[in-house]
């Protein structure tokens, strides 16, 4: 997997993926963009909802929507780190069982999502969720 950042004047950095997707990060704090920081929680909030979904969904779960609202906490001292950060997915549905999305959840927290799995070794990551029935 390969990628390349390009800076495009001032504070803006141009990303291209290997498959050609481009993303705009903002160094300024994001001001007009994600910052790099902000995009990190982005993928790992992106990494964990694409496998909460597919596995409610091969439980043959009636999701009808998923999100997830993200927080962290960075230190004080530079460089600012991430500490913590907590996860709190709100799934939709249909007869939605908390075990199957307590059971979702944890697998990828605990064994599929690649950006959790990295980040793991550095910051507290904590989940929980909340089943909205429609």
């Amino acid at each position: 997997m390969k990628a390349q950042v390009k800076w495009i004047g001032e504070e803006m950095f141009l990303g291209t993926s290997e498959s050609g997707h481009t993303i705009v990060l903002d160094a300024n704090a994001g001001a007009l963009a994600p910052s790099p920081l902000e995009s990190v929680l982005i993928s790992l909030g992106g990494c964990s909802s694409v496998d909460v979904v597919s596995i409610l969904e091969k439980a043959r779960q009636k999701i009808k929507g998923c999100k997830v609202e993200i927080e962290a906490k960075r230190v004080d001292s530079v460089p600012k780190l991430f500490s913590d950060i907590h996860l709190h997915f709100v799934v939709e549905g249909e007869g939605i069982s908390a075990k199957h999305v307590e059971r979702a959840v944890s697998l990828s927290a605990d064994k599929y999502c690649s950006v959790a799995l990295m980040l793991n070794k550095s910051v507290q990551i904590t989940h929980d969720f909340e089943i909205i029935e429609i």
